[in-house]
């Protein structure tokens, strides 16, 4: 019932009308006026408050499922992708060198995720501007927000995977690890570095074509990253040569670029044909690749505080697992890592609806509605629910079989992995509703540009629970592996009350990007 209360929706709804008939008179007016632009034109031949092109046919639920069917098979490649590295890697090796692999590949996965987030900040300012562009029918606006936004995904993808080549050494001393497993960790993180600039320019595309609606090309493109990652991986580690643990990121990090040139080479065709004349399509043909620092300045405002919150968030997992390597316990890296990869499982749809919302409320938005942006965010945080909901009964039932999916048993270090690990997952199929709330939360205020709303409340709660409390409760109370994981699952559960409380507040519907 909570989530279906849309307030003061319903009794607005005339002043909706109002507002987009006195709307439609403030452009026939610009339409008279000297000097006016085609743009302007094209507006006064839509509503206000109607979305171009197909999904303004559309009603609602279908507008957020057709925007998040793609996006959630994306999601289950996605997974498999970052799967097949662990699940090579437990058949690499037998024994104690297992649990060494394990841990090497708990650290990397780690680091993975701190690529991801620097690329994708800059992304989710790309996706923040060209939905606004798509929402009000600014088909310059849209090709501006691309080209820089591939330029920013560039720079900030080489930047950033110069500094954490630098940093390996370090990262590995950060974290209790056998020499053995530190070994490993910085063969496959050598390699892997380099990844950062394709996923910048990547990312940049697929979120561009998220923007104006487009969900279906990026998920091919995932189909082409996944099976190639398949072969080239196994084939680096099991044929010839045999490269080990280097191996599974020379295959990630040559699929990803393969990945990479499709999705440009997509772009630098001639714009589609649309039914719709005013529906934005998106070219790289005769794009202007000069700096644009207005562009950029306004990439930047949406994506610096996401990239300064999930960097935060990174730093502040670092300090907790450093907590959790230092548990006395053999192969507990390794079992956090393998708990967090079967609980990414319902991140596949809480991210894909997460997305479909984010996308929604940028259009929305660009079109005026802000009424309707909200009921975009009631709807798609339903779904998420629903779909995570069932996930989670699913965590519950069955959390060792789960876990023996990943990890074949057969030995005393693999049974102990599983019984650190299961109960894990039993904890997270229990905390699916609240982890539900805040993804969809957090996604569609970022799809409003109010990043740093996200920041700030992300960082407070994160600060108190993860940062503050796990340290105490180790070391004073004796706190262990799920006892560190009861902390960081009411640390979501607070954070999805906070951003429910940001959206019924109601400011982001007045966040200019």
């Amino acid at each position: 019932m909570v989530f279906f209360d849309n307030g003061t929706a319903g009794i607005c709804l005339p002043a909706v009308f109002c507002a987009a008939e006195s709307e439609k008179s403030a452009i026939d007016v610009e339409m008279h006026r000297p000097g006016k632009t085609q743009e302007a034109a094209q507006l006064a031949q839509t509503a206000p408050g109607k979305l171009a092109g197909r999904l303004g046919k559309l009603p609602l639920w279908q507008q957020v499922m057709s925007l998040a069917l793609w996006p959630f098979l994306e999601q289950i490649l996605s997974f498999l992708v970052s799967s097949v590295d662990l699940f090579l890697s437990t058949r690499m090796v037998e024994g104690a060198e297992r649990v060494a692999v394990l841990d090497a590949l708990g650290l990397g996965g780690y680091v993975t995720w701190l690529m991801m987030i620097l690329q994708s900040a800059t992304a989710a300012g790309v996706l923040a501007i060209i939905s606004r562009a798509a929402g009000s029918r600014s088909q310059e606006e849209a090709h501006h927000g691309l080209t820089q936004g591939i330029l920013a995904g560039l720079v900030i993808g080489a930047l950033s995977g110069i500094g954490i080549w630098i940093l390996i050494p370090s990262l590995t001393e950060i974290f209790t690890l056998s020499d053995t497993a530190t070994r490993y960790a910085k063969e496959y993180l050598a390699v892997l570095c380099w990844i950062c600039p394709i996923l910048g320019i990547l990312f940049a595309c697929t979120h561009a074509l998220r923007a104006i609606g487009d969900t279906r090309t990026p998920f091919f493109i995932m189909v082409v990253v996944n099976a190639v990652n398949v072969s080239l991986s196994s084939w680096f580690v099991f044929g010839t040569p045999d490269l080990g643990v280097a191996g599974l990121a020379w295959g990630s990090v040559l699929a990803w670029l393969l990945g990479m040139l499709i999705a440009l080479a997509l772009l630098f065709r001639p714009s589609p044909n649309s039914e719709d004349p005013e529906e934005v399509t998106l070219s790289l043909r005769h794009a202007r690749w000069t700096l644009q620092p207005k562009m950029i300045a306004r990439i930047s405002r949406v994506g610096f505080p996401q990239g300064l919150e999930m960097f935060g968030m990174w730093a502040i997992h670092a300090i907790t697992l450093r907590f959790i390597s230092q548990l006395p316990f053999e192969g507990v890296l390794g079992a956090h890592f393998m708990a967090i990869r079967i609980e990414s499982m319902s991140f596949l749809p809480g991210f894909a609806i997460g997305t479909a919302g984010a996308t929604l409320v940028g259009q929305y938005l660009g079109a005026k509605n802000p009424e309707m942006a909200a009921k975009a965010i009631h709807t798609a945080t339903f779904f998420a629910l629903v779909f995570m909901s069932v996930i989670g009964l699913l965590f519950i039932i069955a959390p060792e079989s789960l876990v023996h999916i990943i990890l074949p048993g057969g030995d005393t270090q693999a049974a102990g992995i599983i019984a650190l690990a299961a109960p894990l997952v039993f904890l997270c199929g229990a905390f699916q509703p609240a982890l539900a709330v805040a993804l969809v939360m957090k996604s569609s205020l970022r799809g409003a540009g109010d990043t740093r709303t996200v920041m700030r409340y992300s960082f407070t709660s994160m600060l108190f629970f993860r940062a503050l409390l796990v340290p105490i409760c180790v070391t004073y109370f004796g706190f262990g592996l799920k006892g560190i994981w009861y902390l960081m699952l009411t640390d979501i559960t607070v954070q999805a009350l906070l951003f429910y409380r940001v959206f019924r507040k109601g400011d982001w519907k007045t966040i200019k990007v």
